[in-house]
C-alpha cells in the first residue's frame, strides 16, 4: 500500500546494491485446512507516514434508484468520479464486511507506463465498494475487476487478498497505461492446507488455464505480447516476470517479507534465503505447506517479526544500538566514502496506521463468525482487539475523527500507541520486556472471552438476530475500549520507570509507597557489555591511527 510517502528502499546494512523503490505494506494468508481450528485468516499492515489509524464503517443501506456514489482516491482523497450505486450495501467494519468477506493489498507499482491517470477505481476504492457489495470472495473478484473493466483503473499494479469463510485467494492487477480502459490481471486460489503472502512484489508466475481455482483477464497473455513483455508459449508466461520484474530490491525488501513467514512455519524453506539475496534464481512459490497448523495467534505474532531468528535479524547490526532496536529511520539509503547503504525492510515497522488479523470461521453464523482483530500503530507494540463483522458502531478510540495526524488525542488508540511505541524505541530491549507481558494479557483474555461471547451470541441469534448484533457490538467497543486504556497505564508505569535513562526497582507491591511499587532509588542500567566493547574498540583503534600517523 501506498498513501502519498509510503515509498520506501529496503536491502542489507552495510550491502552496496541497486536501490529501486519499494511500497509498503504486508499480506499474510492461512487458508482453512491450514489453520488450527478451520478457520481463513488473512493479515494486513497499512504501512505509511501519513496514514492516521482508525476504523472505517459503512452501514448497511438501502439505495434509490438512480443514487450515485462518488469515488474518493483512498491515498489522496481527491474526487475521481461517479459510479451507480446498487439497490442495498453491505455492513463493513474496516476490512471485513457482514458476510465475512475480507480484503487486503499491498502495493508493487510495476511497469511505470502502465499507471492510467484516467480511469477512476483506485485501489482503495475497490476494495471498499467490493466488501459492500460482495457476499463470497469470487463474487468480490467478480465486482473489482468488472469496475476497472467499466470505469478504468486509477492505481498501479496490487496484489489483493481476498478471502471469505471458506476459500482465499491472490488477486494481481496492473492497468494498461494512458488512454487506455481497464486492466489486466490474473487470481489464483489457494489450496486449503497451504498459506501464502505477499509483500510489494507481485508473485503469480504460470497459470493454469484448465483450472476453476485461477481467474484471467482474457488481454492478460496478448496485452503483455503487445507491449513486448513476453514473446514464448503461454504455458510459459509468467505475470510477475511479465508485469513486475525482479530486482534487488523487490527481492531484498518485499519477497524476504514472505521468506520470513514462510521460513518460521517450513523447515525447508531457509533453502530460498539465497534468493531473497539476489543469489539465485530458485523462485519461491506462491505458497507452501507448513509444518504445523496456525493460529490467530500465530498470525499476530509473525506480524511483529523483525526477521528474528535469521541471518537478517535487525538486532545483530551496529544500527541496532545499545538496546538492540530492530528498527532504522527513513531515509532507508543513507551514504557512506561515496558508497551508498541501506537498511532491511521487516514486517513489523513504525510507520504503520493500521494493522489486522481477520478470522473468517465457516461453522458460525456471519454476523457471529467473522472477526477484524483490529490494531494501530506499529503491529510489534499494538494491541489487536476483536471487532465482531457484524459490529454497528465503531469503538471511540478507533473512531474515525478522534484526532488525526497533526492532532494528539488522549482517547485515541493511535496516540496512546504512538506514545507507548516512541518511548520504546529508545530503549526498545529493556522496555519490550514490559510491554510483551501486557500485550499478551489483553490479547490472550480477548481470545478467551471471544470463546464465550460465542457461544452467548448463538443463543440470542437464534432468538433475534439484532439483539445478537447488538450484543457483539457491545463486546467489540468495550473490549477496544478498556484495551486502549490499559495501554495508557503502561505508557505511565514506562514513563515513570524509565524516566532519565535510570530504571526504577520494583519492591514487594504489598508495602509499595507510590502508585508503581517503585523504590526511591533507582538502578544506572548504563549500556551491554558488547556495546562497551565496541566503544573500547573503535577508541582503540583511534588511538592506534593517531600514533602510525605522529611515527609517519
Amino acid at each position: 500500500m501506498k498513501r502519498k510517502l509510503g515509498i520506501f528502499l529496503a536491502a542489507l546494512l552495510g550491502a552496496v546494491i541497486a536501490m529501486p523503490k519499494a511500497e509498503a505494506c504486508t499480506n499474510l494468508i492461512v487458508a482453512k485446512g491450514a489453520s488450527t481450528d478451520g478457520s481463513v485468516i488473512v493479515s494486513y499492515s497499512a504501512d505509511s507516514h501519513t496514514l492516521y489509524g482508525e476504523l472505517y464503517h459503512w452501514a448497511a443501506r438501502d439505495w434509490a434508484a438512480g443514487t450515485m456514489r462518488p469515488i474518493i482516491e483512498w491515498d489522496t482523497n481527491k474526487p475521481l468520479g461517479h459510479i451507480p450505486e446498487v439497490a442495498h450495501t453491505y455492513n463493513v467494519v474496516g476490512n471485513v464486511n457482514e458476510h465475512q468477506v475480507a480484503i487486503a493489498e499491498t502495493t508493487w507499482g510495476g511497469r511505470s507506463e502502465l499507471a492510467e491517470s484516467d480511469g477512476i477505481m483506485d485501489y482503495g476504492s475497490l476494495i471498499y465498494v467490493a466488501l459492500q457489495r460482495s457476499k463470497t470472495a469470487r463474487e468480490a473478484i467478480d465486482v473489482m475487476t468488472n469496475l476497472v473493466k467499466e470505469y478504468g483503473y486509477h492505481s498501479s499494479g496490487e496484489s489483493f487478498s481476498i478471502a471469505d469463510k471458506n476459500e482465499v485467494w491472490i488477486l494481481e492487477m496492473i492497468g494498461k497505461g494512458k488512454g487506455r480502459k481497464g486492466a489486466v490481471w490474473v487470481a489464483v486460489r489457494i489450496p486449503d492446507n497451504a498459506i501464502s503472502a505477499h509483500a510489494n512484489q507481485a508473485r503469480i508466475q504460470q497459470i493454469d488455464f484448465k483450472s476453476k481455482d485461477y481467474l484471467y483477464a482474457p488481454d492478460v497473455i496478448s496485452f503483455a505480447r503487445e507491449m513486448g513483455y513476453f514473446n514464448g508459449a503461454d504455458k510459459d508466461f509468467s505475470f510477475q516476470e511479465a508485469y513486475n520484474p525482479y530486482t534487488e530490491g523487490g527481492l531484498r525488501g518485499c519477497e524476504a517479507r514472505v521468506w520470513a513467514f514462510f521460513n518460521k512455519f517450513n523447515s525447508q524453506m531457509g533453502k530460498y534465503e539465497a534468493f531473497i539475496r539476489n543469489q539465485s534464481k530458485d523462485k519461491m512459490p506462491l505458497y507452501i505447506i507448513p509444518d504445523r497448523k496456525l493460529s490467530v495467534a500465530d498470525v499476530r505474532d509473525m506480524m511483529r517479526d523483525h526477521y528474528e531468528g535469521t541471518s537478517l535479524c535487525m538486532t545483530n547490526d551496529p544500527g541496532a544500538g545499545p538496546y538492540k532496536v530492530p528498527y532504522r529511520w527513513r531515509p532507508m539509503s543513507f551514504e557512506v566514502d561515496g558508497k551508498e547503504y541501506v537498511n532491511e525492510r521487516a514486517i513489523a515497522t513504525q510507520q504503520t496506521g493500521f494493522v489486522f488479523v481477520a478470522q473468517l470461521r465457516s461453522w458460525l453464523p456471519d454476523a457471529i463468525g467473522g472477526i477484524n482483530w483490529f490494531g494501530v500503530d506499529d503491529a510489534d507494540m499494538s494491541v489487536m482487539s476483536p471487532i465482531y463483522c457484524s459490529t454497528t458502531y465503531v469503538p471511540e478510540c478507533f473512531r474515525q475523527g478522534n484526532g488525526d495526524m497533526m492532532n494528539f488525542s488522549w482517547t485515541s488508540a493511535f496516540w496512546i500507541h504512538n506514545w507507548v511505541a516512541n518511548m520504546a524505541y529508545h530503549r526498545y530491549d529493556q522496555m519490550i520486556a514490559d510491554i510483551r507481558p501486557v500485550q499478551r494479557e489483553l490479547e490472550g483474555n480477548a481470545e478467551r472471552m471471544v470463546a464465550i461471547i460465542d457461544k452467548e451470541a448463538q443463543a440470542l441469534y437464534a432468538q433475534d438476530p439484532a439483539k445478537a448484533i447488538a450484543f457483539l457490538s457491545n463486546f467489540s467497543n468495550e473490549t477496544a475500549e478498556q484495551a486502549t486504556a490499559r495501554w495508557k497505564r503502561l505508557g505511565e508505569y514506562l514513563m515513570v520507570k524509565y524516566m532519565d535513562g535510570n530504571r526504577k526497582k520494583e519492591e514487594n507491591r504489598r508495602f509499595k509507597t507510590n502508585g508503581y511499587g517503585f523504590s526511591a532509588m533507582p538502578d544506572f542500567p548504563g549500556y551491554s557489555q558488547e556495546y562497551y566493547r565496541q566503544i573500547a574498540t573503535s577508541e582503540a583503534a583511534e588511538r592506534l591511527e593517531k600514533k602510525e600517523k605522529e611515527q609517519h
